[in-house]
């Protein structure tokens, strides 16, 4: 174990998917980027390799919880630490959670046990505990905390690990995020749209590749600063999104207020369905924000690339 630097510090951060969630399942690029939001892990000392949970979770939460960070430690030599969490992300909202809290883990296990922290190695472990809380997760979530980059991310369906292309931005990347109430488990909302593709797959096969299509084209103006086109993109996605059987009037609602005040496009982020999270472009959104916590609206900002203020 790595006694100098005790105590140990891991953080993992956040998402968004910008464009193209859900067709990433099936092989096709999707567009993601870190929050400034995310879940802090803490490592002291301890006789054993431990996770410290709170007593407010239930006994299934703490088991999956306790399943998924034993695997982990494991991978790292069990290093005999206790490990504590902080989130500042709500939970079940789309804003990858449960990868940030994989991400966090990983990376202060291995600082503890003295190992390679890199980015690579941190999102090949904390896939293990990924793969305990989703089974067969699209790697996006995690591989995005991991890098806290912008990055355009694509996985061939049957394989565990998907490439990864870090995007620069030559203008500030800025994005509002609102919270739009409870939604319904992402496994609930991924198997009903599996089931629709199924049955009609040709239709289905087709409205997945165009979204993969707008994911590359999000990228392109990324890189060229085209925020207005990246913002039509979004809207563009948004629409297929709804085709899909993805949105709901709540997110709707929340997606035309975003655009109303302002935003180059505004689209759901995440699984969809009855709420979550609804994110809007914004070359400046503090004033969005401003009006939006005046009406009791939850949200925040966070830069997700591109040039930073001093």
């Amino acid at each position: 174990m790595n006694s100098r630097a005790a105590p140990w510090v891991g953080f993992g951060a956040g998402k968004v998917i910008l464009l193209g969630e859900h067709s990433v399942v099936y092989g096709h690029p999707a567009l993601a980027g870190p929050l400034s939001y995310g879940v802090t892990a803490r490592a002291v000392p301890s006789k054993r390799c431990h996770l410290s949970l709170p007593g407010t979770l239930s006994r299934a939460q703490r088991n999956l919880l306790t399943q998924a960070f034993q695997r982990a430690a494991a991978l790292c030599g069990s290093p005999a630490v206790k490990v504590t969490l902080e989130s500042e992300l709500p939970l079940s909202m789309g804003l990858g959670s449960s990868g940030a809290l994989a991400v966090a883990s990983t990376r202060v296990l291995l600082k503890a046990a003295g190992q390679d922290d890199s980015p690579e190695e941190v999102a090949r472990l904390a896939l293990e505990m990924e793969q305990e809380f989703h089974g067969t997760p699209s790697g996006v979530d995690h591989t995005t905390s991991a890098q806290q980059k912008l990055l355009l991310y694509k996985r061939h369906p049957g394989q565990s690990t998907g490439r990864v292309r870090i995007l620069k931005s030559p203008r500030p990347l800025k994005v509002l995020v609102a919270l739009v109430g409870d939604r319904s488990p992402t496994k609930h909302t991924v198997a009903a749209l599996r089931a629709r593709q199924a049955r009609w797959p040709d239709r289905y096969t087709r409205l997945f590749k165009q979204i993969g299509t707008l994911a590359s084209e999000g990228a392109k103006a990324v890189e060229q600063g085209d925020l207005e086109t990246l913002g039509d993109v979004m809207n563009v996605n948004q629409g297929l999104l709804a085709a899909l059987g993805l949105s709901s009037p709540p997110l709707e609602e929340m997606v035309y207020r975003l655009r109303g005040l302002g935003a180059l496009g505004a689209k759901l982020t995440g699984a969809g369905g009855d709420g979550g999270a609804v994110i809007g472009l914004f070359l400046e959104p503090e004033p969005a924000v401003a009006k939006l916590l005046e009406l009791g609206v939850r949200c925040f900002t966070s830069q997700l690339a591109g040039p930073r203020a001093l």
